[in-house]
């Protein structure tokens, strides 16, 4: 299995959840189930990728499953701190803009 960790932390906010090392393929259904948890938990999930060194199309499709989970109970999945080559990966794909945290579209605007 790769280097990655996926952790929780709750807030009066809603739902963080921090992911550091490698995600890909061999890490997808446990990406997945940490998503869609906190998903169910809170209406506004939080994304840290700040430790996240590498996201592959597995990564991706986590996150399009959670972000879809999310808008069928009116809630929200966003990303944050992305950084090298997870914001590039992002960014081609176009989720740094759909997933994009409040705070940060006061920055990009």
């Amino acid at each position: 299995m790769a280097n990655f960790e996926a952790r929780t932390t709750a807030g009066a906010g809603g739902i963080t959840v921090s992911l550091a090392g490698e995600c890909d393929l061999s890490t997808r259904e446990h990406l997945t189930a940490v998503l869609l948890d906190a998903v169910h938990r809170a209406r506004a999930v939080f994304v840290d990728l700040a430790e996240l060194t590498f996201i592959d199309s597995s990564g991706v499709h986590s996150l399009v499953i959670a972000h879809h989970a999310a808008k069928h109970t009116g809630g929200r999945i966003y990303v944050m701190n992305a950084g090298g080559a997870v914001a590039a990966v992002l960014e081609m794909t176009g989720l740094d803009t759909l997933l994009r945290a409040p705070a940060e579209e006061h920055r990009h605007a």
